[in-house]
């Protein structure tokens, strides 16, 4: 029993893969839970407009935090600020009496500003004649902000897991080699693996999206179009990640490990569960560095919001970045894995021949 006990403990410390996954993941779950696992918004951006934008806007407490006031600016304007997602709150200050806009598609945020509003409306001191109303989710139902999240996790599992599966499995049965020998460039070759995931995945994107209008009422007010450009970019990183995991993965086992250590940050510092914005600031920075992140944010604002492109263009040139980056390290990647195997004995060579000399000079 002792020496499976030294066997085990020695194969273990070979398996890098299986001991980081099992000493590194609960430090990061601890520590990602410990700052980013927070559903309460300490600080709301709050935009004033109206002709007693002024003194309303001095008199404001947290959590809501003054963006900017305009005093020339009219209801529609507020609106049209929520709906491109340039704040999650808006204070209209006419001569008809102050409302507070908020946008519900920022479902925590929603609710923290609520209460905070009727806390301040309790009591004889509380201010008069304040209306609150919820824009685009007035209901802040949860299922309604969670679909449009869920089904860019649905393409992100796919385009991870499912890619580098289907990619290690060409070289585990060695048909890997046999593409390496036809006439075909890398380029060619990876453009061809992706692409039967590539229809999966958006076969898959409008099943979801279709499910969650027609059994949880989740509107679409935005531009179709607009949608799927985004998720042409997301899928396009989703993809080109899969295919990276499985050019460092040696077996089936190794890139669900890696894909697995991929997904959760995604899950848990994307936005989808928590708000960025209550997140810590030694992990807020992580979060955008995901492209579930920027996908969130657009499927959001093109679903619930009604947003355009010009409003979510930064979401989408992050996205292009992500997938050029992650796509040319996948491709290089891909591109030696492609390598005949003459070729990478030859860049071995060298080394081998060197260590022989120096054994054939003791002799």
């Amino acid at each position: 029993m002792w020496a499976m006990v030294v066997k085990e403990f020695r194969q273990l410390r070979r398996d890098r893969r299986t001991l980081a996954l099992m000493i590194v993941l609960p430090v990061l779950l601890l520590v990602v839970f410990g700052y980013a696992a927070s559903f309460e918004v300490a600080t709301i951006r709050t935009r004033v407009v109206g002709p007693q934008a002024e003194q309303v806007a001095g008199a404001l407490r947290r959590p809501f935090a003054v963006d900017q006031v305009e005093p020339a600016g009219t209801r529609a304007d507020a609106v049209a600020d929520l709906r491109d997602g340039r704040v999650p709150a808006a204070v209209v200050a006419d001569d008809d009496g102050v409302t507070v806009l908020l946008d519900g598609s920022e479902l925590f945020t929603a609710m923290a500003a609520r209460q905070a509003m009727a806390r301040l409306q309790v009591g004889d001191n509380g201010p008069p004649g304040i209306d609150v109303d919820i824009l685009f989710n007035e209901d802040l139902d949860t299922s309604v902000v969670m679909v449009p999240g869920l089904a860019g996790l649905i393409l992100l599992f796919i385009g991870t897991v499912i890619t580098s599966l289907g990619v290690v499995r060409e070289r585990q049965a060695g048909t890997l080699e046999q593409l390496a020998v036809m006439p075909l460039r890398p380029r060619d070759v990876f453009l061809g693996k992706i692409a039967p995931y590539f229809l999966v995945a958006a076969i898959d994107l409008a099943v979801v999206l279709g499910v969650g209008v027609a059994l949880f009422d989740v509107p679409f007010r935005g531009s179709a179009l607009v949608l799927a450009l985004g998720s042409l970019l997301y899928l396009f990183v989703a993809l080109g990640l899969g295919v990276l995991i499985s050019s460092v993965s040696q077996n089936q086992g190794q890139a669900i490990q890696l894909a697995m250590m991929a997904l959760l940050p995604q899950v848990l510092l994307s936005g989808l569960i928590f708000p960025v914005a209550s997140m810590g600031a030694g992990v807020r920075w992580i979060s955008y560095l995901l492209p579930l992140t920027y996908f969130t944010r657009i499927s959001r604002g093109v679903m619930i919001r009604g947003a355009g492109l010009a409003a979510l263009w930064p979401s989408f040139a992050y996205l292009a970045v992500l997938g050029v980056v992650v796509v040319t390290l996948a491709t290089l990647r891909f591109r030696r894995d492609l390598a005949p195997a003459p070729m990478r004995q030859a860049k071995r060579r060298p080394r081998l021949a060197g260590a022989t000399s120096e054994v054939g000079d003791g002799r």
